[in-house]
């Protein structure tokens, strides 16, 4: 019996630590290393800022896609990664990993490749302020050499 529960907290204690970054559903999980997701929450999917925002990126996708970017949305609750849906526990999971919520104002996270928040604004954001931060970081300037 002893046996049993030791091999049971083996399993139960490291999944209980890792808090909300670890849920299974997030899926900043699987563009851990590879990407660096751009992160942007809208309460209203017909924001002026926001419409101009997503105008801009699909502009730029060259530049987008250089930086080995990854576009998630949360319009009024509904998620999309790259343009296609997620469920609504992949969309919680992905707020709560970033301790945002869906009903904030327009808000713009960018996640380094290390899962690491690199900056979160609210507003209108550029593409090119984005661009620009991303140039300034040292696994960005590797990536160049």
């Amino acid at each position: 019996m002893r046996t049993v529960l030791f091999a049971l907290l083996l399993v139960v204690l490291p999944v209980l630590g890792t808090g909300q970054a670890a849920d299974p559903a997030n899926p900043l999980i699987t563009d851990h290393g590879l990407f660096r997701p751009l992160v942007i929450v809208s309460p209203d999917r017909d924001d002026d800022d926001y419409q101009r925002m997503r105008t801009l990126l699909g502009a730029s996708q060259a530049k987008f896609q250089a930086r080995d970017m990854l576009l998630y949305r949360v319009e009024n609750g509904r998620g999309y990664r790259n343009d296609m849906p997620m469920t609504r526990f992949e969309t919680q999971a992905l707020l709560d990993a970033l301790a945002l919520r869906d009903d904030m104002p327009l808000t713009t996270v960018l996640v380094g490749k290390d899962g690491g928040k690199k900056m979160q604004l609210e507003g209108f954001v550029a593409p090119e302020t984005v661009y620009h931060l991303i140039d300034q970081m040292p696994m960005r300037a590797a990536e160049r050499d």
